[in-house]
């Protein structure tokens, strides 16, 4: 899929023997059920950069947020908001 391959290159455009090691990106499940994703921010370019807040509860199956958080991109949503919520993610970069 076209936003995993993003992804994948800006994964790979912040490491620098450092970033890796100490960052990084984290995407797990939850168990209501849904998607949880955070992606640390630290020591690349968007460290500093505002985000605002997103979200959208239509009801307990159609639901997802985005913000940031401590230098950290933190998107949650139901399981049909994977995507959605990477995209959020690649727009906010590539704005």
């Amino acid at each position: 899929m076209e936003i995993l391959n993003w992804l994948i290159e800006w994964f790979k455009s912040n490491c620098n023997a450092d970033w890796e090691h100490r960052f990084g990106i984290i995407i797990q499940t939850l168990d209501n059920p849904g998607w949880a994703i955070n992606i640390d921010l630290s020591e690349t370019e968007l460290e500093d950069k505002t985000f605002e807040p997103i979200e959208s509860i239509v009801n307990e199956n159609d639901w997802f947020f985005c913000k940031t958080d401590d230098k950290i991109f933190k998107g949650r949503g139901d399981p049909d908001k994977l995507i959605k919520i990477l995209e959020i993610f690649k727009n906010w970069v590539v704005e």
